[in-house]
């Protein structure tokens, strides 16, 4: 083999692995029952134990009073070093009456969802921007010789 020959395979190795690298990693979390399995599911006739027996059981549920079932699916894009951004979202709700049985059936997608914007509780410190010797120096003046006497 000669030098021109292992040079372009080199060159043609470095670019396939470019290539492969600038491709966008996909990842899915979650579950969505499809269309087809939802068609089982029959308003003002199923109960949950037979949601539960024809779908499956639910990745979330509703926390007051027995609740909706939600299934939640999410699929994320990362590309590169870049942040992931959420590609697809799909959420199945299925509402049931007093008695537990179905009352509605709904999908929501992507399209939509609202962004709820949540408040942090989060405690500011006051010492930003001070040094550990300016905070060390300048608690000399602060003492009490009544308070290290313990009088």
């Amino acid at each position: 083999m000669t030098w021109a020959g292992a040079l372009r395979r080199a060159g043609l190795g470095c670019l396939l692995a470019a290539t492969v690298a600038c491709t966008p990693l996909i990842r899915n979390h979650g579950y969505v029952p499809s269309d087809e399995d939802l068609a089982g599911v029959l308003v003002g006739v199923d109960t949950r134990d037979t949601v539960a027996d024809v779908i499956g059981t639910p990745s979330a549920g509703g926390v007051l009073n027995d609740g909706g079932y939600y299934y939640v699916s999410k699929q994320f894009s990362t590309f590169a070093y870049q942040e992931p951004k959420i590609t697809d979202r799909q959420v199945v709700a299925i509402t049931f009456d007093g008695e537990g049985v179905v009352k509605n059936v709904e999908r929501f997608t992507l399209e939509d969802g609202n962004v709820v914007a949540l408040s942090r509780r989060v405690t500011d410190s006051n010492i930003q921007g001070v040094s550990f010797l300016r905070q060390l120096l300048g608690s000399i003046g602060n003492f009490n010789a009544d308070t290290l006497l313990g009088g």
